[in-house]
Order: C-alpha cells, then structure tokens, then sequence
C-alpha cells in the first residue's frame, strides 16, 4: 500500500512527489533523513499499510479448473446426450460418451500454462533486503518491512526496495529499462521538478526494482507494495483480461450452430415420428444416434494433437508457445508491436563513430563483442589512441568474460579501446588515479586525476574527462590536432555542433571526451575538484547507438511481405526510435506515446495506420496502442522483454516475451523467445499460418461430415427410410473417431498450402463459416446425403434387405469420405493431379481407411462391433460407384469455381481464401 499524500491547506491534492522539495516531502512523513523512522513507528506504519509486497493471485483449485472443462457448448452437448443415453438405458453409449467427456476434459486442462502467474513472478521479485535510518542507526531490513516514510541508504549494486523521493546523490544512476524501455540508464539528483512528468522523466525519483548502476542516494520511501510504480502495474496486469483465441471463438460458434440444426432436425423427428405412432424410447433412441453424429466428438482431440505437434516445431525454434491456441493465433496476426530496447536491438550500447578535431573515424562489430575495428575515414592522424584514451581512463567499468562489470556506457568504451588495439588495463595502470570527480546530473561530466608526464617529460597532474558532449564543449580552450595542442575556435564549436546534430539525428548518443594538465603544486585532491575541469583540451567526440540486430532487418522485410504490419515502441525518445526505425525499414511517422494518447479516440483510429515509432511509451500508452489496432480489426502480437511490457503483452492478442526479459514479462506472455530473435516471430507466424489453414481443411472435411450426418438423419425421418435411423450410434461413434480423425491429423500435418506467407491476414472475427464453405459443404453434404439413403433404398428394394441397404451405404459413407478427405485439401484446386498424393500422411490414410470399409462387412468382429451385415461384390460396387459419382460432382464443381474466379488473379495470390 502507499502512503495517501497529504492534501494542500485548501483542501486540493498535494502535488506529486518529485515536485515537492525534499525537505517537504519528509515533513509530509513526520521523518528526519538524518535519523529515519523510529522503530516504534515503522512497526505502527506496517501495520497500518501492510508489507511491501504486491498482491498475490490466488492458485484455482484444480477441481474448479476441471469443471471450468465443461463450460464449452461441445462439453455441455456431450453430457447432455449421455444423460439422456442413460435414461433410456443405452449403457454402452452413454457410458462412452462419458469418458468422452472426461478425456476432452483432462486434455483440455493438460494444456493449461503450468508457470506462474504474472502477479506472482512481480512478487517474487522483491525478495530483497535494504539498508535503512532507524533511530539514527543504520540497519538492513527485509524489504518486505519497508514502511513509506523509510530512510533508505542506495549505493551500486542495490536493487531499489519501494518507490521514494530521492533527497541525497552523488553520482547516482539507475537502470530503469525495465519499468521505462530507456536503453540507458538514468542519472538521479535531489532537485525538485515541476509540471505532468511520466515514470521516465522524474529524476528524483527511484522505483522498486531498479538497479543502482553507479554512485550512492538517499531516499524517502513514498509508496510501497501495490502503491508502487509496479503495483499500479500489477493492477493493469489483474484488470486487463486475456484474450480468447480466434479458433476458440470459431469452435464455438460452430458448435452453436450444429447444435441449432440437429435440435431442429430432433424437433421434426419427434413430430413426424408421433404421428407415426413411433414410441417414445424408438424416437429418443433415434435422436440420441442424431445427436452423437452432429457433434464432432474427435475434433477437440484432433485439433490438440495438430497444436500440440506445431507448439514442438515452434519450440525447436526457441519459440515456446505456453497455450496451445496460441499457435493458430498466431496464423491471424496482421500486426506487431515490438519493444526496440533488446528485441529489436541488442540492447548493448557500441561506439559506431569517433571523431577527433581533425580525424574521423568509423567503427566496425556490434554490443560487447570485441571483434571490429577502428577504420580512419577521413584524416591523416597515425593513431586514434590520444582522442579516445579519457574515454577509457575516466572510466570504472570493467569487462569480463564479455560481459560489463558497472556501467553500460563505459562498457561500451572499454570496447572501443580494444577495437583499436589499445591494452586498457595497462593504460590504466601506467596513469595511478589519484582522485575522481564522479559523474553528476548538473555538471554532465565525469573527471579523474592522474600522476602523468608531458611532453617534455615533466611530472604533471593529468586530468581526464568524460561525459555528455554539450556539457565538455562548454569547458573546452584547446583542442588535441595530430598530437599537437591547437585552439578551440568558433569554427571548432560549429564544426563540433554540426557533428552533434548529424550523430544525433542518426539516433547517436553523442558523448566527448577533453583533458588538461595540472602542475602537481598546484592540486589539491580533497579541494574543489569541479574547479580544475576548466581549460580543457578536446580530444574526440564518439558517437554510440544500441544497434539494431542484423536479424531484425530481415524479419521486418518478410513481415511486410506477408503484410503484416510492424511497429516499434520504445521508452526511448523519438529522434533515436525514428533512427533505429529506419534501419530496420520499419515505415511512419514518429510520436509521442502522451501525443497519442491525448488524441480523441476517432483521431487515434484514424491516425493509428500512419504510425511507425512510438517514443517515450508507459505502460498505458502500449495497452492502448494494442487496443486501438484491435478495434480496427487487427490481430495484434506484442512483444518485450521489460516489466513495463507485461500489461501490452497481456491485453495484446499473442503476448510474446523475450526469454531474457524479466519474469513478469514472460508470465504475461502466451509464447516466449528463448533466443530474444524477433525472426523467430516471422517463422512463428508461417507456422501459425500453416496451422491454420490445414486446421480449416480439417473443419471442411468434419462440417461435410456433420451436414451429412443431419441432412441423412432428416432425409429418412422425413422420407421414413430405416425408420428414421440410418446409422446406430456404434456406426456414428465409429465414423467419428476411425474415419473422421484420421483424416483430420493427415490434413492436419499437411503440407503448406502455395503462397500462404503471401496471402493478406484473416481479419479479426471472420467466420470460419464462409460463403464459399458453406457452398462447398452444403452442396457436397446434400450429394452424399442423397446417395446414402438411395443405396438404403436401393438395400431394401432391390435387395429386400433394410440392414443390406445399411451396409451398403455404410460402406459407401467411408469410401466417400477418403474423396472428400483429398477435395478439402482445397477449395478449388482439381486432384485429378500428380501433387494430390505429395502427403505421405494422406496416402497412409486413405489406404488404411479402405481396408476397413472392407472389413466391416466382412469380418464378424466388425459385424457384431458395428451392427453390420455381410456384403457381396456387387453390392461393394455400388458402394464404389457412390464415391465416384461424388469425386465427378466435386470436380465439376471446383471448376466452375475456378472459371468463377477468372484469369485476374495475382499469381501466387490465391484467390479464394480458404475457409
């Protein structure tokens, strides 16, 4: 909980806290930072706010989970129709539709993410201590006891406990990538600041688990637990609701509208079959069989097993998808917002440009690699090793074993050293360090004083310096010219500035470096060190950026061609987004995330597809941006890494966290990137695509199914063939789960369909039931509802045997079904070609299925199984000529199709997109 900020003496909310001075602020806590808190009153506090943690979310109980199984309309079918098989004593029937149940059930709840909730990852993180001013004593606590009011003590190397008001520095820089996106980290001071300012801009304030990268701080504890910057994240994490997944959505209504038409289809058998004089237990049998054949029983199965093997290619991939709807869904989206700090950047700072007053030079390799070089491009100085050497000596920073000990920024240098040949540790060891002025957010510079000789061989005091470019230049008399000492000129400043503003409007941050010398008489190493930073004597500029990985260009370029839209968000400013943006080919205009923001929500629509960077980002603005493409009809994919990320990787669509990224992101997420490579999305994507589509080749073939089953049912209730019962529930359950599924894991692990990676996204809520499926479907499924109950006829006419009819059409129904497994393949594509057999997984399947179209009424197993009876050739032929009237019907139908279509399509642009 946070402390309520007190309100003004008329009554009106205190300002913020970072526009309160300090000694305000801790008058607003009745506490001396010089003292703190008294034990007495920090035990008063904590139980009057409770600890500093964030709320946990409770574990469901497994039960709950369990039953949630049994919320899908197919589930609720499913018990009903068992319910009502039990009631009539249909033991084998109800029982099976029992276990059903239960194995969709325990499926389903499998496939539920195993990891921690994102709210329990953020409490996690705080398991830390801090050290505080208790009764004028200084003492470590767990964080968890912090109370606001506290006097917290900060120095390199802490994580900040609780978000406080900062009113004592030196030095102090804190990472806050994390919480901001800032790829840098942010220098932290006392002063007070004024007006509207987001968790990015207030440098006095320091934010629960942030590092502390350099120097020390003291700090008022304003807010704690839930009152927290990352509380008021945690609670955008609980309100902001997880997204269901568009094939979900699709099963659903799908569902709804099986169930719709076998109720209408039960309603008229009931009636046609009470005027019949049928009995009661006859039509409830009937309808029991009617509703076993309308529900596909083995689609919830299929459609699992084909996710689950796509969520094993995707993980071979570093993609590790944690709900298997997340696979499809993938297949939908049409546009991406990445994070830019460590997603599409490395999120490891390089020196890309040196430049000296004479020389200027570029630098090759990215992050901390020391592999590159440093290349004069223009110039004619022997060595870069004087304009760079305070970068390195000015420094504390170390690298080891490719990785930076303290500040990113120096890192970056120290690298720079290396690239140009330079041994850092023996430089530094050749100039003894006898003091340090540490860097400061008012001075913007950092200075260290050496024992060192001149030129002539003299002892000197050599002062290095380092630090922001505008702030050197200000202090700047000379320059170092091809190893000569030479003035600072007006033409020196504006050639420098002109530097500054190219390197800047590149997205560099522009650093420099200047030095000076000092008689040894004349310094004082515990004096006014800031002093003798005057008269400096420039040595270079350098220019530094976090590049862009060399894998993200591609990625962007083969997103855009599957168009798919990519947009970068960024904490960083939107000079140095719009430069990273370019690089990558990531097109539109650069804004404000506050801008966006601020504009009435019709504008935001309006101006959402002309937006390509969005700088200075919180939080809110990334779930806002996600929700505004949503509303436009994208399927939105968010990806990051930060905690300031989670609430955008949750309310997005696919939330996709690096797996370098913090705890929080990856819970939030539905998929995770173990190699933080924004290519694997694009590859996700195609995967998902492909899914998808073999997935509604899959529903074609299982609607036909379903339309027939109906349509069958209906035909001989209404024409009182087979008493209105052409298959028993055995035959039904049998067609659903040894001929339906099948097929359905064959057209499931097909190949990937021509042109899919070209093909324009689903928009977001199109039916799976389309104009052109639903033709395909009905004409089919009325075709072969017509020759089903001919063959029944033709049994008992011809024949003079109902159960031989049965037989026959059974038989026929499965040969029929191997046709329509190869014509769902594609809308409008002929098999009548070589490719129709180019799946093994096919192949395998349509031979198998054949064997037991044969087997079923020739073995007696099957027989008594089945409820079959014995055929003859002839009638097998009959059966055969049905699946061969079928495959003529279909073929002339996919070529009107085709002539339909007409020649204007773009080649390798489908141009019926399948269902």
């Amino acid at each position: 909980m946070t402390a309520a900020e007190p309100a003004g003496g008329d009554g009106t909310a205190a300002p913020a806290w970072y526009a309160r001075e300090p000694a305000d602020v801790a008058a607003a806590f009745s506490v001396d930072p010089a003292t703190g808190l008294s034990a007495a009153r920090a035990a008063e506090l904590l139980r009057q706010h409770g600890p500093n943690a964030l709320p946990e979310e409770k574990p469901q109980p497994t039960w709950r989970r369990f039953l949630d199984q049994y919320r899908s309309y197919m589930q609720l079918i499913l018990v009903a129709a068992a319910a009502v098989s039990l009631a009539i004593g249909e033991w084998s029937t109800g029982i099976l539709l029992v276990l059903l149940t239960l194995l969709n059930a325990v499926v389903g709840l499998r496939q539920q993410g195993k990891a921690e909730s994102a709210m329990n990852a953020l409490k996690s993180m705080m398991k830390a201590t801090a050290r505080v001013r208790r009764d004028g004593r200084e003492s470590e606590v767990a964080a968890e006891e912090l109370v606001p009011g506290d006097v917290v003590l900060l120095a390199a190397g802490d994580q900040v406990p609780a978000d406080g008001r900062i009113v004592a520095a030196s030095a102090l820089q804190i990472d806050e990538s994390a919480l901001t996106g800032e790829s840098v980290p942010a220098p932290k001071d006392a002063g007070t600041l004024a007006g509207d300012l987001g968790p990015g801009e207030q440098s006095n304030m320091a934010f629960m688990n942030t590092p502390v990268t350099h120097g020390s701080g003291v700090l008022v504890i304003t807010g704690t637990g839930a009152g927290t910057e990352l509380g008021r994240i945690s609670g955008m994490l609980t309100t902001t609701r997880a997204e269901q997944s568009p094939l979900t959505r699709q099963l659903d209504n799908l569902t709804l509208w099986i169930a719709g038409a076998a109720g209408l289809t039960m309603i008229v058998m009931f009636a046609l079959g009470r005027t019949r004089g049928q009995a009661w237990d006859t039509l409830f049998v009937s309808a029991v069989s009617l509703a076993i054949a309308a529900i596909p029983e083995a689609l919830p199965t299929v459609t699992q097993v084909i996710l689950s093997v796509g969520s094993l290619n995707l993980a071979r991939r570093n993609a590790i998808v944690k709900d298997l709807p997340s696979v499809e869904t993938l297949g939908f989206t049409s546009a991406i917002n990445s994070d830019k700090t460590g997603t599409l950047t490395m999120n490891q700072m390089t020196v890309v440009e040196v430049l000296s007053p004479t020389d200027r030079y570029t630098v090759s390799g990215t992050g901390y690699d020391l592999q590159g070089q440093v290349h004069r491009a223009a110039g004619s100085t022997a060595s870069v090793e004087d304009a760079i050497v305070p970068f390195l000596v000015a420094s504390d920073a170390e690298l080891v074993d490719g990785k930076v000990v303290g500040d990113p920024t120096e890192g970056a240098l120290l690298v720079l050293g290396h690239k140009a040949g330079l041994d850092v540790a023996a430089t530094r060891a050749a100039l003894p360090r006898l003091a340090t002025l540490p860097f400061d957010p008012d001075y913007k510079l950092m200075a260290t004083f050496h024992a060192a000789r001149d030129e002539a061989g003299r002892e000197v005091v050599r002062c290095y310096v380092k630090g922001a470019a505008p702030a050197v230049l200000s202090r700047a008399a000379t320059a170092l010219a091809d190893g000569r000492t030479v003035p600072w000129t007006e033409e020196s400043a504006e050639r420098a500035r002109q530097a500054m503003e190219r390197m800047g409007g590149e997205g560099h941050r522009v650093m420099a470096a200047a030095t000076r010398d000092l008689a040894p008489g004349d310094f004082d190493a515990d004096g006014n060190l800031l002093g003798y930073v005057t008269g400096l004597r420039m040595t270079a500029l350098v220019g530094m950026v976090d590049p862009p990985r060399e894998e993200s260009r591609a990625a962007v370029a083969s997103a855009q061609k599957a168009h798919i839209r990519v947009r970068m968000v960024t904490g960083d400013d939107v000079t140095t987004g719009a430069a990273i943006a370019r690089q990558l080919g990531i097109p539109g205009e650069a804004v404000l995330g506050a801008d966006f923001a601020a504009l009435p929500e019709r504008e935001q629509l309006d101006r959402i597809d002309s937006v390509g960077v969005v700088g200075r980002v919180a939080p809110e603005h990334k779930v806002l941006l996600a929700q505004t493409l949503k509303k436009k009809g994208d399927v939105v994919a968010m990806t990051g890494d930060g905690v300031n990320d989670a609430p955008a990787i949750k309310a997005a669509d696919i939330g996709i966290a690096m797996g370098s990224g913090t705890d929080v992101a990856k819970n939030a997420g539905r998929m995770i990137l173990s190699d933080d490579n924004f290519a694997t999305i694009v590859f996700a994507v195609e995967e998902g695509r492909k899914l998808y589509d073999n997935l509604t080749k899959y529903i074609r073939f299982v609607l036909l199914l379903l339309v027939t089953f109906v349509l069958t049912f209906l035909g001989a209730t209404v024409l009182n063939i087979a008493a209105g019962e052409p298959f028993t529930p055995p035959q039904v359950l049998w067609v659903h789960f040894i001929v339906n599924a099948p097929f359905g894991f064959a057209l499931g692990f097909d190949r990937e369909s021509p042109g899919l990676m070209r093909r324009r996204p689903r928009p977001r809520g199109e039916s799976v039931l389309t104009p052109s499926l639903l033709t395909t479907v009905g004409l089919s499924g009325l075709a072969l509802t017509v020759l089903l109950l001919g063959l029944i006829e033709l049994g008992e006419r011809q024949f003079d045997s109902v159960a031989v009819g049965q037989s026959t059409a059974f038989t026929a129904f499965a040969l029929c079904l191997i046709v329509a497994a190869f014509e769902c393949r594609s809308e409008t594509e002929s098999i009548l070609r070589a490719s129709t057999f180019d799946s093994k997984q096919m192949n395998w399947a349509a031979l198998g299925e054949f064997v037991l179209a044969v087997v079923v009424t020739q073995v007696d197993g099957f027989r008594r199984i089945l409820g079959t009876t014995q055929i003859d050739l002839r009638q097998f032929g009959w059966a055969l000529l049905a699946a061969l009237v079928l495959l003529c019907a279909w073929e002339l139908g996919k070529l009107l199709a085709r002539r339909a279509r007409g020649p204007e399509t773009a080649p390798g642009e489908p141009a019926v997109v399948s269902a």
